[in-house]
């Protein structure tokens, strides 16, 4: 942004000297009479050629002096004022300038460029502010492509990016061959969510400046978005190959490595990602649904326990490691993980799934049917369930619950074939013999 903006401030300055050119008209004469000089006039004069002399020299410190020396007689020139104005914001000196180009505006209503230069002193300190001047200076000169980049820049800095999109069009109209109209443009609708018709500004926009690395990585983002991950990974190489240190972007180019399922690129990748600090937190995430997805279990876990410290609070890190235990058949290390993650996100179906699964291959046959039960009030049962709930009232020598969920399981069940169907099968048959010799 900061690039931009000083190139902003270079066609507003540009624009100012254009504005300060009839001011010479005033120091000369146009009689070929000559007429006794007015010794507090001529004073004046020289004081606004010497700065004028000054300007053109960049020689801003000494400009201001001798605008200052000016106005100090002649308090009611607003070209005056504006060249103090120009001068101070030459030197950065924004308040200053500010307070100058006020005083101007106040002589000269109708002066754009001051307008325009009034909003670029207000447009890092305060931006809404800065958007009623720019307005003016929009207004005022229609035909410019630089005020209405700046009050879209205004406009973007908060958050009014409707507004802002449409002055960077009306800036990109008049100058379509600006890197800068055209990125902004760019940028401002890829944060507004607009990524199709961000990609191809960006596009436009890395073709004028192949080594513009933030036009490339926003192409990048912008095609992420569009799920073209392949062509997305190449755009983030290049941009890789301009900024090869941005461990963050190393990061979104594995992400887009492993929706293509290129996991040992993606691991390659992400080598080069953050791997200390909270920026490492999504890099382990990645890494071990890489190691998931590519069955590597034993390598998954160390990286999950690594990541769960770094985000207490967060139920997905315990969530997955529980799921990975118990895809090692490691129980007891499921459930505590499980119970952990589902104390954190009670509304996870997934996650008490999971839990009840883990409790009951551990054997514990009430928490298990505690978990079956909840399950039950929130979506209709399936036939595993009720296959897993009378197990566990069997294990825990009820005869009577185990019967009727067993019973619940074979109406439900369509694979005549499995081994749950004839084992419910066979236990039906034992439990309503043993309940007949009860009675």
């Amino acid at each position: 942004m900061k690039l931009a903006l000083k190139l902003a401030a270079c066609c507003a300055l540009c624009l100012a000297a254009g504005a300060m050119q009839p001011s010479y008209s005033q120091s000369v004469g146009t009689s070929k009479k000559r007429i006794p000089a007015d010794p507090d006039a001529a004073a004046a004069n020289k004081s606004l050629a010497d700065a004028q002399s000054a300007m053109d020299r960049k020689d801003f410190p000494t400009a201001a002096q001798d605008y200052q020396g000016y106005l100090a007689k002649k308090p009611d020139d607003a070209l005056a004022h504006f060249g103090l104005g120009y001068a101070f914001m030459s030197m950065e000196k924004l308040n200053d300038a500010k307070d100058e180009y006020e005083k101007a505006l106040a002589i000269d209503p109708k002066m754009g460029p001051a307008y325009l230069n009034l909003g670029l002193t207000l447009l890092d300190s305060d931006p809404a502010a800065a958007i009623p001047p720019l307005q003016q200076a929009v207004n005022l000169i229609p035909n410019q492509a630089a005020p209405k980049f700046l009050l879209g820049t205004a406009l973007e800095k908060t958050h009014k990016f409707p507004e802002a999109i449409e002055q960077y069009q009306a800036a990109v109209a008049i100058d379509g061959t600006d890197f800068n109209m055209r990125f902004a443009l760019a940028r401002a609708l890829l944060v507004a969510g607009r990524p199709v018709e961000a990609e191809p500004e960006f596009r436009t926009a890395a073709e004028m400046r192949p080594d513009a690395a933030p036009a490339r990585l926003g192409l990048a983002r912008s095609l992420v978005l569009e799920k073209h991950f392949d062509e997305a990974a190449e755009q983030f190489a290049k941009y890789l190959e301009l900024q090869p240190n941005d461990a963050g972007v190393h990061l979104e180019r594995a992400s887009a490595l492993a929706e293509m399922k290129k996991y040992d690129d993606a691991l390659t990748e992400l080598d080069k990602a953050p791997s200390t600090g909270p920026g490492s937190l999504p890099a382990l995430k990645l890494r071990a649904q890489i190691y998931f997805q590519k069955e590597r279990y034993d390598d998954a876990i160390p990286v999950l326990q690594k990541a769960e410290p770094l985000a207490p609070n967060d139920p997905m890190f315990p969530a997955m490691l529980g799921h990975l235990y118990l895809e090692k058949k490691q129980y007891p290390d499921a459930v505590r993980e499980l119970i952990s993650a589902f104390k954190m996100d009670q509304s996870s179906d997934d996650v008490l799934k999971d839990l009840v699964l883990a409790q009951y291959l551990n054997k514990n046959y009430p928490a298990a049917l505690d978990g079956i039960d909840l399950l039950s009030k929130r979506e209709p049962m399936p036939p595993g369930n009720w296959f897993m709930r009378a197990d566990c009232y069997d294990k825990l020598n009820q005869p009577a619950n185990a019967l009727d969920a067993y019973q619940r399981f074979l109406d439900l069940n369509k694979d005549q074939n499995s081994d749950m169907y004839f084992e419910a099968s066979a236990r039906v048959r034992t439990l309503t013999r043993e309940l007949k010799n009860k009675r």
